[in-house]
C-alpha cells in the first residue's frame, strides 16, 4: 500500500495486499472490478473502494464487485480501463475517470465521469462497514492432468513454487503491477494465460506478455469479451486468444485459437 496524499485514502497496485492497517480507509486499487476484489475490500472493512472496470468483458464481470459491495453497505466504483492503467494504482488516482458506481457510492455523490481523486475524497465520508462478508475463497484446480499439468487459478496471487514448469491459466488481468516486470508471475511456468482486461490505457492489460519473454515463458491473453475476468474455468472453457508474446509466437501460437489449443502447442514444445 502507498499513501495517496489524500487523508483516509491509500493506493494499491493490487487489492490482494490489504492488511489490518487498511481497515476503515478508502482504497484505490488497480485490480479488476470483479467480485473477488470486492470481497477482499469488504473482508478488510474498507470504507470504500475504487477498482478498474477491465473493459467490462463477458457478463460484465469486470464490474461484478459493485452489486456485491452494495450488500454490505460499502461504496464501490470503477474507473474506465481507457482512462487509467490496470495494475497501476498511482495512474488510477492521477488519471482515472469513473465509469460505474454502485448505489452506496451514488448516495455520496459519486457519478460516472468524475475524477478518481475527487471520488475517493467523497468516499471518506462513508461509514466503516460493520458486517463481515461470508468467506469467498478463490480457487485453484487441475484443468488437465499429464506430464505437463494445466492448472486453473482464479488469481495470479495463487501461483505456488510447485507451478514451475506447468501451464497456468489464470483469471487475472494481463497487466504487470506498478510497472514492475517481475510481477508478471512469481515462478518460471512453462506458459501463462491471462485475461486482456480490454487492453486499455497504454496497453496495460497485456503488459505481462513482453515481461515473460526474457524468462522463456510462453504468454497469452484471452479476448475480454470471450471469458469472465477472475474466472479461470471461464477462460479455459470459452476464452479465445487475443495476444501472444514472442516466445509463444515462436512455438506457433497465434491469436484466434482456444486456450486448450494454446496449451496443446505449449505442451508439444516443452
Amino acid at each position: 500500500m502507498a499513501e495517496s496524499g489524500i487523508a483516509g485514502v491509500r493506493l494499491a497496485d493490487t487489492i490482494t495486499k490489504l492488511s489490518g492497517e487498511d481497515r476503515g480507509l478508502v482504497i484505490v486499487a488497480a485490480s479488476h472490478g470483479g467480485v473477488y476484489p470486492g470481497y477482499v475490500a469488504a473482508a478488510g472493512n474498507c470504507r470504500g473502494v475504487i477498482l478498474n472496470d477491465a473493459g467490462l468483458g463477458l457478463d460484465r464481470a469486470g464490474i461484478g464487485s459493485l452489486d456485491y459491495l452494495d450488500r454490505f453497505g460499502i461504496p464501490g466504483a470503477t474507473v474506465g480501463h481507457q482512462s487509467a492503467m490496470i495494475g497501476d494504482g498511482a495512474d488510477m488516482l492521477a488519471n482515472g475517470r469513473l465509469s460505474f458506481v454502485n448505489k452506496e457510492a451514488a448516495a455520496l455523490g459519486l457519478k460516472p465521469g468524475m475524477a478518481c481523486a475527487e471520488a475517493a475524497r467523497l468516499m471518506t465520508k462513508a461509514m466503516i462497514p460493520k458486517i463481515d462478508p461470508p468467506e469467498h475463497a478463490e480457487d485453484r484446480f487441475l484443468l488437465r492432468d499429464g506430464a505437463i499439468p494445466v492448472w486453473g487459478i482464479d488469481s495470479n496471487s495463487l501461483v505456488r513454487p510447485d507451478d514451475k514448469g506447468t501451464i497456468v491459466v489464470t483469471g487475472s488481468h494481463g497487466g504487470i503491477l506498478g510497472g514492475k516486470p517481475e510481477t508478471a508471475i512469481r515462478v518460471d511456468a512453462l506458459a501463462a494465460i491471462y485475461h486482456d482486461a480490454g487492453i486499455g490505457r497504454n496497453k496495460a492489460g497485456i503488459s505481462r506478455l513482453p515481461a515473460l519473454d526474457p524468462r522463456g515463458i510462453g504468454g497469452a491473453t484471452v479476448d475480454g469479451t470471450t471469458a469472465r475476468i477472475g474466472d479461470a474455468r471461464s477462460i479455459w472453457a470459452t476464452g479465445i486468444i487475443s495476444h501472444v508474446n514472442e516466445v509463444a509466437k515462436g512455438w506457433g501460437a497465434k491469436p484466434g485459437i482456444s486456450v486448450p489449443d494454446f496449451a496443446d502447442i505449449a505442451t508439444k514444445r516443452a
